[in-house]
């Protein structure tokens, strides 16, 4: 059976997992009077509810006689550690850009990968039915990438292909309209090389993901590089370290007890799968991602998966609020500390570190998104804890300087809007490398900009813009440390003591202040209740009853007139909270606390702090 492997990367939103919807139903997956929902590949409920794709999957259709093995891949920049580990498991890449927007960000990052890997790409310039589509000049914007990322002679010539994923159509020339996706199907079969791997030789496979199931146990999932995997042969799993030949003790030996292949969105057992197919393998407990499967009598390691450094870290805190243990299922240090290094299994991209204390660890990832998604995850499983306002990861370079991350940031916003953008990126240190003016009233704008000066930006960029803009980051690299950044502006109003928010007291704060909270909801000391709408924070009573009287008034009566109060959600709650303010994060709740809740023992530390600054 002849194979190929293909992943399809591309930027957020450019279509990726609705081209993947409209293959599988051409390729005869589906019958033809089957309803199957939109995105069908985006499975995990987060990603419905975001309209993202979060976790790479795979599937597979036959189209010609051939196998195409298709892994869909997230768009997003905070996931690339997702994109990098299954990028082994291919030998082409199908790069969508949309025929608007052009290369993005996260374009360049996934391409750079493919191409460094010698991956054989194809571009499909997507969503030429907009009506602000140019895919000349995208054509050309992308040719100009691949020179930039130094790709090959062979890889500068790319085929070039023009689709619409929403009506599952392709073509190869603009003046012939695609009727389906015939020309992207045979583009795959013609330009994608089949796998290389020897059939005849020893066992080998790389394990570039991982999956659980509750009656086989952990499963790995990735390509056989060489040999064949068969179902109760003696398979020697190798730990991780250089590629080549490895002493005999180093394997641990076991067998395999189940395969399984891809087809369509199925996963069918198998006896045997043969090299160059990507399977399931089960029968190993101490399985990790990039560990070698190989003959015992052979025992050569493949090369690992590395992945780019986190830039990113947060404190996951036990929960030791007041209202501590009455949501959660699992609020112990030992439960949160399990399931921090559980996450470890499979996403690659994350660091978990111990501290000082048993009750904290230090959790460090690609950006806010990344380390939100985690966080959510745990929410919905039961956990509770807290969670530091995040940091950048230092580093010390050659000369002894302190360096930090920067990021190339891209926004997309109409004329009228590119000032007020350009003031409140100064004070972060951004600089402007370029900007273009595509027409239609947008101005794009690149900036580089530390890591640091975009925390807390997209909630006031959305503000600026009236929710018009748009801006998308990547890591560029590390540079040197920018100093001092401003912080929030506006200080928060706290609750003075616990008991459930009235609506009384909420009329009288509203005139100066957002509010966080609602009518019922209960509050401790310390908890952050609302933004003030001047600097410096205001300890509130929240919980304020109207005084009883036995006087009538015209005034006595009025009903109170509430504003709806600020949402505040994880990604929120992290861009938000300054360095003495933790979020505690429930099954039910998220609310913003201070660290030292007592106003008492805040006024003492602020003496404290002033008296140091005094003296320095």
């Amino acid at each position: 059976m002849q194979i190929r492997n293909i992943a399809i990367i591309a930027h957020v939103d450019h279509g990726k997992t609705t081209l993947v919807d409209q293959m599988l139903r051409q390729a005869g997956v589906f019958r033809s009077n089957q309803q199957v929902e939109e995105r069908v590949m985006d499975s995990n409920p987060l990603e419905r509810e975001r309209g993202i794709t979060i976790l790479a999957k795979n599937t597979a259709v036959h189209w010609g006689g051939v196998k195409i093995n298709i892994v869909d891949t997230p768009g997003h920049a905070d996931f690339g550690g997702e994109v990098e580990r299954i990028l082994r498991m291919v030998d082409g890449v199908l790069i969508l850009v949309d025929a608007a927007e052009g290369p993005m960000p996260q374009t360049r990052f996934v391409t750079r990968k493919a191409l460094a890997l010698g991956h054989m790409p194809i571009v499909a310039i997507n969503k030429i039915d907009r009506a602000d589509a140019e895919p000349m000049r995208v054509h050309d914007e992308v040719l100009g990438l691949f020179i930039d990322l130094e790709a090959s002679h062979e890889q500068l010539d790319a085929k070039f292909l023009y689709t619409s994923s929403r009506h599952g159509t392709a073509t190869t020339e603009l003046d012939k309209p695609g009727t389906d996706l015939t020309p992207l199907f045979q583009a795959i079969l013609d330009h994608v090389p089949a796998p290389s791997g020897n059939p005849d030789g020893p066992f080998q496979m790389l394990i570039s993901t991982l999956d659980h199931s509750s009656f086989l146990g952990r499963l790995g999932i990735g390509r056989v590089e060489r040999g064949v995997a068969k179902v109760g042969n003696p398979v020697a799993v190798l730990p991780l370290g250089e590629p080549g030949l490895v002493d005999e003790k180093e394997g641990v030996t076991s067998r395999i007890t189940k395969l399984y292949t891809f087809d369509g969105l199925a996963r069918v057992d198998t006896q045997e799968v043969p090299a160059g197919d990507i399977c399931v393998v089960s029968g190993f407990d101490g399985i990790e991602i990039g560990k070698t499967l190989t003959d015992p009598a052979v025992l050569e390691r493949l090369e690992g998966i590395a992945v780019e450094e986190p830039t990113i870290s947060v404190d996951v805190i036990v929960n030791n609020s007041p209202f501590a243990g009455l949501e959660g299922k699992y609020v112990t240090s030992r439960q949160v500390k399990d399931r921090l290094y559980r996450e470890l299994e499979r996403n690659v991209a994350l660091k978990v570190e111990e501290t000082d204390s048993p009750d904290t660890h230090t959790v460090s990832g690609r950006g806010e998104l990344h380390l939100g998604i985690l966080m959510e995850t745990m929410r919905r499983e039961g956990y509770e804890f807290q969670v530091s306002r995040p940091r950048v990861i230092t580093r010390i370079d050659d000369t002894g300087e302190r360096t930090e991350p920067y990021e190339e940031l891209m926004i997309d916003v109409a004329e009228e809007h590119m000032g007020v953008v350009m003031e409140k990126l100064g004070p972060r240190r951004a600089a402007l490398t370029e900007m273009r003016n595509p027409g239609l009233g947008l101005v794009r704008l690149v900036f580089k900009i530390p890591s640091r000066g975009l925390f807390g930006y997209r909630s006031e960029f959305l503000t600026d813009t009236r929710g018009t803009g748009t801006m998308h980051h990547r890591f560029l690299a590390y540079g040197p440390w920018a100093g001092p950044l401003a912080g929030r502006k506006r200080g928060v109003l706290v609750a003075d003591r616990e008991g459930s928010v009235v609506a009384f007291a909420l009329g009288n704060l509203q005139e100066r202040a957002q509010m966080f909270v609602s009518p019922g909801n209960e509050v401790y000391e310390g908890m952050v209740v609302g933004e003030n709408s001047r600097p410096g924070d205001m300890d509130v009573n929240v919980t304020k009853e109207k005084k009883l009287t036995n006087m009538r008034t015209t005034a006595s009566d009025e009903n109170v007139q509430l504003e709806p109060p600020r949402d505040i959600s994880l990604e929120y709650g992290l861009e938000y909270i300054e360095e003495d303010e933790l979020i505690e994060v429930t099954p039910q709740n998220i609310r913003l606390r201070k660290r030292m809740l007592a106003a008492v023992d805040r006024k003492k530390a602020a003496r404290a702090a002033a008296r140091i600054a005094d003296a320095s």
